[in-house]
């Protein structure tokens, strides 16, 4: 059956570790093991939200992204943990140093869960004795329990290592999509969220079957290009590669930050406001990039959530460039209404030496001001080339901790 799989094409799998932050948990302190313990933001305050939890306590109802309180209410003996970001990075380097073993085509999406193209690895065995080989060596190795889901592209793989929790193999080919993915609720489809999945519900749009019928002139009036993508991978189809360079594409950087209380004092919004762009400059300048245009994000006290933008002339990445168009940005749009939460996010981003002006040295606000500065760069740009502009990163902003929730690390595994 297996040998079936490869014999006609590409071979995929997707990877999934299980319940990953409290199994990294677990497998650093056994005592834990059966317990219902949750990873939480912040355990003692309202803001905290559950960020993953046991199978012990998702079968109390507790699940991610839930409230702290509200979780501590299904399930009392819930035992909350901070989150150890530096332990989980150093157990995801581990796994997929273990996959970049078996073949380079390796493709980090988040901390716990990747891609692996194995169409040409030969010697291992069958695709399915690859997977529980690779599989077992994870559980015996680190005490990390996962799934894998095999298929001839990335999309079926993916729906594949969802299919069977935790510990789980599934192998899912083009001729069993009718039978075993049709029959699912479209919001179980990978790539559809909430919205996307009311808005097809509303032209009878119920499962994935119906949405691979569905008439794509329809589909595209509704939700765009992305109307027929989804056509296509709910058919089956997906020619996306495995790309291990992948992990490095970025378009934007963000952060955002719930409030210890609903606000409507300027001084803290504005205080916070400060903390989120300082980190969002930090990560840019870490990654030698630059953006010309910034995001803001208000969640109102009854989480009606807002998104406005601006787009600038010209390339930033200072903290005090963020910060002025955010703020801008927030007396514009905020209606004094009690805050909950902020985020803020540089887009448009470009790496700096795709962009022709260094905005270390001078920005969209300053421009006019400082002619005399802009013929000087090109002066000695012109004598000893652009390049002499892009090393302005400061140490410290290099040696800044990095949290699991950017992709910044996920090559980390390449490294000796």
């Amino acid at each position: 059956m297996a040998d079936s799989v490869k014999s006609k094409g590409r071979v995929i799998f997707h990877i999934d570790m299980n319940c990953f932050y409290a199994s990294v948990e677990m497998a650093h302190n056994p005592e834990l093991k059966g317990r219902p313990i949750a990873i939480a933001g912040n355990p003692e305050e309202r803001k905290g939200i559950i960020v993953t939890s046991s199978y012990e306590a998702r079968a109390k109802g507790v699940k991610t992204t839930m409230p702290v309180w509200q979780a501590k209410k299904l399930c009392p003996d819930l035992l909350l943990m901070r989150p150890n970001f530096d332990r989980y990075r150093e157990a995801s380097r581990a796994i997929f140093k273990m996959l970049s073993e078996i073949t380079p085509l390796v493709q980090p999406v988040s901390i716990d869960e990747g891609y692996l193209d194995i169409t040409d690895v030969t010697g291992l065995g069958t695709p399915i004795e690859m997977a529980q080989n690779l599989q077992q060596k994870i559980l015996t190795e680190l005490d990390i329990p996962c799934s894998l889901g095999i298929a001839p592209n990335k999309f079926l793989a993916k729906m594949a290592s969802d299919m069977k929790k935790p510990l789980g193999i599934t192998i899912l080919r083009k001729r069993e999509l009718s039978s075993s993915l049709w029959p699912l609720p479209i919001e179980e489809m990978h790539g559809i969220g909430k919205k996307t999945a009311e808005k097809l519900k509303k032209i009878s749009v119920h499962t994935i079957g119906d949405l691979a019928k569905h008439d794509v002139y329809q589909l595209k009036q509704l939700l765009g290009v992305n109307g027929e993508r989804l056509k296509n991978r709910a058919n089956g189809i997906d020619d996306r590669p495995v790309d291990p360079e992948a992990v490095h594409e970025f378009k934007s950087i963000g952060s955002s930050q719930t409030l210890a209380h609903d606000s409507t004092d300027w001084d803290e919004l504005h205080q916070l406001l400060e903390q989120l762009v300082d980190n969002v400059s930090r990560r840019v300048k870490r990654k030698s990039a630059t953006g010309k245009s910034v995001q803001l994000m208000i969640r109102f006290h009854n989480h009606q959530t807002i998104t406005r933008s601006k787009t600038l002339q010209s390339y930033i990445d200072e903290k005090e460039d963020i910060l002025f168009v955010a703020k801008e940005l927030l007396k514009k749009h905020w209606n004094e209404e009690p805050v909950r939460l902020l985020g803020v996010s540089l887009q448009s981003l470009e790496e700096k030496r795709q962009v022709g002006e260094q905005l270390d040295l001078f920005t969209y606000r300053d421009n006019v001001k400082k002619e005399k500065l802009y013929e000087t760069i090109e002066e000695l740009s012109d004598r000893y080339g652009k390049d002499i502009f892009l090393s302005l990163t400061s140490e410290k902003d290099k040696e800044q901790p990095r949290t699991s929730f950017q992709k910044d690390f996920l090559d980390d595994y390449k490294k000796p």
